[in-house]
């Protein structure tokens, strides 16, 4: 018997931080603003802004204060960024940023490579965020992203009860919700089911979000197998940008456009245009002239067989 799936499911854009800052590009503000703007109005209701770090760090993703306080002008949109410590933490809480991801790698090797800190530091350092978010009397949501979930090109294998055992301990230092992370593109539809099951079973409507990169094919293919385990919030990128810097040649997420698509053609609402979101994809190439954009759908155009667009 075929399981039942979602009847809806929420896309969070995160080219605007994952997608970016992977390029050399540095995309001016003005035109952040447009890319906010018009997934808005393609139907996009979650983006991920961008991330505070130190700019000098991370020069892409220098105006995420001014992106936090234009994104919260369009009414209902949920505004997301990505902190790696409590000063971070600290500047989205007071830009008002709905949500705060803080990256976790299961992996030993690629956390101390990316945070300069082991896995058990960055929990520590989500508690010390929870304690200031409550201080603040903010109702900004924390999000701990285990990262490496599926594998790493550092350390190799990831044994899953570690990464259970992560997610537990996000939970327990106080993080509101917990996601899974494919960061370099090992996983496979098999161990996805397996892996988001397990930690359904911890987390419960907590476990908030799945991201997959597309390294080798097959993050359409587990966006299905979580679908079926009862997931319905997924990261992706337009045109499919961004990537991870300890995975050589790895081409970044699942792209928008194509997973938007493929929610569309088996029923699932989204609330995203696709004709609109096709034409911002198609002014997103003129925007990064040089980059690499992925994707089929931008290619192949929306089939005659789709009885709408949206």
């Amino acid at each position: 018997m075929a399981c039942q799936l979602p009847p809806r499911a929420v896309i969070r854009e995160v080219g605007l931080r994952d997608g970016l800052q992977s390029i050399a590009t540095v995309m001016p503000t003005d035109r952040k603003r447009a890319w906010i703007a018009a997934a808005f109005d393609a139907g996009v209701r979650e983006i991920e802004v961008g991330s505070f770090v130190r700019p000098r760090l991370l020069p892409q993703l220098a105006d995420t204060a001014e992106l936090v306080a234009y994104a919260k002008t369009l009414p209902g949109l949920f505004v997301s960024v990505l902190v790696p410590n409590l000063k971070g933490a600290q500047r989205a809480l007071a830009a008002g940023a709905d949500l705060l991801l803080v990256p976790l790698s299961a992996s030993r090797a690629h956390s101390l490579a990316n945070l300069r800190k082991t896995p058990d530091e960055v929990v520590a350092e989500v508690a010390r965020m929870r304690a200031a978010r409550d201080a603040s009397g903010a109702k900004t949501l924390i999000e701990g992203g285990v990262g490496t979930a599926f594998g790493c090109t550092l350390q190799g294998r990831v044994e899953p009860d570690e990464v259970l055992r992560l997610v537990q301990a996000l939970l327990d230092a106080g993080a509101d919700r917990v996601s899974l992370a494919d960061t370099v593109g090992f996983a496979d539809p098999q161990s996805v089911a397996t892996l988001f099951e397990r930690a359904r079973r911890i987390a419960g409507d907590r476990l908030w979000c799945a991201h997959f990169h597309d390294t080798r094919g097959l993050a359409l293919a587990n966006v299905y197998a979580a679908l079926q385990v009862g997931i319905a919030r997924f990261d992706a990128s337009l045109g499919g940008i961004g990537g991870c810097p300890h995975a050589p040649g790895a081409s970044g997420n699942v792209a928008t456009e194509d997973l938007a698509f493929m929610l569309a053609a088996m029923d699932i609402d989204t609330g995203i245009d696709l004709t609109r979101l096709l034409a911002l994809r198609k002014r997103l190439s003129t925007w990064l002239p040089g980059e690499t954009l992925h994707g089929a759908l931008a290619r192949a155009g929306l089939p005659a067989t789709l009885a709408t667009a949206v």
